[in-house]
Order: structure tokens, then C-alpha cells, then sequence
């Protein structure tokens, strides 16, 4: 059975800034910034997306990851941060797995990619990571940990609650491809980069 993962987002204007921030609050380094690359699974009629629901493969820091997320059975998915049933488990062969998806009717209907660092809070008693992602519509860094844990980081570090994000770095993608008009279909760094040019 998943874990529920809580979280927030926020957006960063000074990565270097926040980077100091962490370290001045216990924080260090785990993972140093690699690139990350995710593709999402669905069936031709969308069934996972319509119940909230995502199957991803993703390739980070030489590691594959199988992660199944959910809306909790409650139906509470966001309150002032975002909650889901997360399952992940660790890969040998992210392409072997995405040609059985094939195999059984799953396509790829979304890719995105980002650079992420990891930031572990190593304070006695601490559980949360910071995660910060260099994506193609800007760097954001995620609080993922317990409620009151995320409250008191995003407070430390003057993330105000109105600049606190729970939505999915695909609904930023579609609200960024309704702000501007692109054609993008993924929210990849030649993708986006090469309309934007084109622009």
C-alpha cells in the first residue's frame, strides 16, 4: 500500500539564495543536480487521468522509477498542500517496462523533464526534503514531508502561503500553454525552447 506524500511548490528567482537558505537551516545535499526525464502512462480514453491518477516511468541520477499516484480515499487531494497515495518502486529497465505498457494499452501521453537537486533536512527528528527543479518554465523547489514540518520550512525560508503551489507540474504546463498560446505538447527543454524561438 502507498504512502500519502505531502507537499507544496513555490517558485525560486534566486536558486543560489535558497541553496544558502537550506544550508543555514541543517539542510545538505543529497542528490546533486541531475537531469531528470518523466514520462506518464494512460489508456487511449485517458480512464487513469480522469480519476486523478498517474502511472509514470522516470530515469534520475542513473536510477529508474516506477511511481503510481492517486487522490486519497478521502477525496481530500489539497487543502493548503498537496496530498497523494504514492507507490514507487525502483526499475532495472525503464525502455523493458515501456514496451510492456505498450503491450497491454498504456501509451505515453506526457514528458517532462528537469533538473533536480535534493536537499535533506538533517535536523534530529527532521523527515523532509527540499527539491529543486530546474524545469523549462523556470526553477521551482518542492517541500516534501509532514504538514507541520512543511509549514514551519516554508515559514523559516518566507514562502508565503499565497506564493504556495499543490498543482502538478503538467496543470503548470497547461496553464502556461493557455497563457502563451504554444503548440507544445510536452513540457520538455528542446520543445519548449525551440517554440519559443520560433515565436
Amino acid at each position: 500500500m502507498g504512502a500519502i506524500e505531502t507537499e507544496i511548490k513555490f517558485r525560486v528567482a534566486d536558486p543560489a539564495r535558497l541553496e544558502a537558505q537550506l544550508a543555514a537551516l541543517g539542510f545538505h545535499c543529497i542528490t546533486p543536480r541531475s537531469f531528470e526525464s518523466n514520462t506518464l502512462y494512460d489508456t487511449p480514453d485517458r480512464s487513469l487521468r480522469a480519476r486523478r491518477a498517474i502511472v509514470r516511468i522516470r530515469s534520475y541520477a542513473g536510477h529508474w522509477l516506477l511511481t503510481h499516484k492517486r487522490i486519497p480515499d478521502s477525496g481530500i487531494s489539497e487543502d493548503r498542500h498537496k496530498h497523494r497515495v504514492e507507490t514507487e518502486t525502483e526499475l532495472s529497465d525503464g525502455p523493458a517496462l515501456a514496451e510492456v505498457f505498450k503491450s497491454i494499452g498504456l501509451e505515453p501521453v506526457f514528458r517532462y523533464e528537469k533538473w533536480r537537486a535534493e536537499w535533506a533536512d538533517t535536523q534530529p527528528d527532521a523527515t523532509g526534503h527540499c527539491l529543486i527543479d530546474e524545469t523549462p518554465l523556470g526553477t521551482f523547489a518542492e517541500l516534501e514531508g509532514p504538514a507541520a514540518w512543511i509549514d514551519r520550512v516554508s515559514t523559516e525560508l518566507g514562502i508565503a502561503p499565497a506564493d504556495q503551489l499543490t498543482i502538478s507540474y503538467g496543470r503548470l504546463f497547461e496553464q502556461w500553454r493557455e497563457q502563451t498560446g504554444s503548440t507544445a505538447q510536452n513540457l520538455t527543454f528542446d520543445e519548449v525552447q525551440l517554440l519559443d524561438h520560433q515565436a
